[in-house]
Parts: C-alpha cells; structure tokens; sequence
C-alpha cells in the first residue's frame, strides 16, 4: 500500500488528530506516515429548517473545499463534521457550561443519534482538485439519566467544552453512557471504515483491504 502525497487534515480537533494517527499506524507502521493540520475556520452555524444529516453533509464538504483552496501541491485532505440529533434538533458544541448543562438535561435517559460526515478531496501537484468524496455514518448513544450530582461532577471536568452534545464517549462523559449502537468512532468524530473507503474512491493511491 502506498500514499505517495502529504495528507492534510482539516481539523484541530485532538480526538481526529489521535484517530487518523491510529487510523495510520495502523496501515503503515508507527512514524511513517505524518500528516499536516490544518483547520479550516469557516462560519458552522447551520442553515434555516436544516437537518442534522444535511447540516454535517454540508459542513465537512465545505472544510474540505476551504483547506483544498490553501494547498497548491500534491495532497490529499481530510475534513470531518460531526454533530448531535435528538428528534431532529442538532445539537453542537456548547458555548457555555449554562448551554452545556441544558443539552446534557436534554440527553438525559434518552437514546440520540451521532452522525459523522466526512469528505476527502484528491488534489494534483498544481493543486487542482483531481477527484472528491464524501460519505455519513450514524450511530446510536443511550444516555443513562443523569443525575443532578452526575450532572455537576461533569460540568466541574470541563470536558463538555468543545464537544458536539457537550460530552466525549472516549473520556469522562462515557460514565453518562448506557451504550453505543454503530462504531464507536463515529462518536468520537471520525469514523475510520468510512474514511478507508473514501480514501479508495479519490485514487490517491490507498488500497482499501477491508
């Protein structure tokens, strides 16, 4: 297997950074492949009437785009969108431990869907898009109920911050948890199947042996 070009992610977020470092590990061996982060800093307030699905389709197309129209060599890049859907509301990060509190009263007892979208874009040496990608995958969490006690031992972590539904499966926020119905990844914000197939689909060298 062989990726002869720089691999770009479109994220600063530690939880891809780790994942895609697994993810290629994994394939490759510990050290060989690296790659660049590269956030994309775009607006990701959704649209008027748009669904969870929509919303996270639209967003990580537009990473990608973003970071591509930046990188004027032989790349391939990363971009990855994920968010929170409880009867169709999306829930994103919180902006305060009041906004934070209120989504987590929210998931209480209930059983939410993650849905992850993530999109790849090929491009040349002269940095022209050769091909793209991009592909969703859900998950299912159930939440145990949680408690005004639970409740405020969590928030006093402060992992809430920066999450989407204000928790991480992979850390504290597991101990709210019941259980995760679908990959696990995908909770975590990168779902590494996906990610393989999509990395198969641009061309850019990537044999997908699943």
């Amino acid at each position: 297997m062989e990726l002869p070009i720089n691999i770009v992610l479109a994220s600063k977020s530690p939880r891809r950074v780790d994942l895609l470092t697994q993810f290629l590990e994994h394939q490759f061996g510990e050290g060989v492949m690296t790659f660049e982060i590269d956030p994309p800093n775009i607006d990701e307030s959704p649209l008027a009437h748009e669904t969870p699905i929509a919303y996270v389709q639209r967003l990580a197309v537009a990473k990608s785009h973003a970071v591509a129209a930046r990188h004027h060599n032989a790349a391939v890049i990363i971009a990855a969108d994920t968010t929170v859907d409880l009867d169709s509301k999306i829930f994103g990060q919180p902006v305060d431990e009041h906004d934070a509190r209120s989504m987590l009263n929210e998931l209480s007892g209930r059983t939410h869907q993650v849905h992850t979208a993530v999109a790849v874009v090929h491009l040349a040496h002269d940095g022209t898009m050769l091909s793209q990608a991009h592909g969703l995958d859900s998950a299912g969490v159930s939440m145990l109920e949680i408690t005004p006690e639970k409740m405020e031992w969590y928030l006093s972590t402060g992992e809430s911050m920066g999450k989407a539904g204000s928790y991480a499966v992979q850390g504290d926020g597991g101990a709210l948890v019941e259980r995760v119905e679908g990959s696990l990844t995908t909770v975590i914000g990168l779902p590494l199947d996906l990610l393989a197939n999509l990395l198969a689909q641009v061309d850019c060298g990537w044999k997908n042996e699943a």
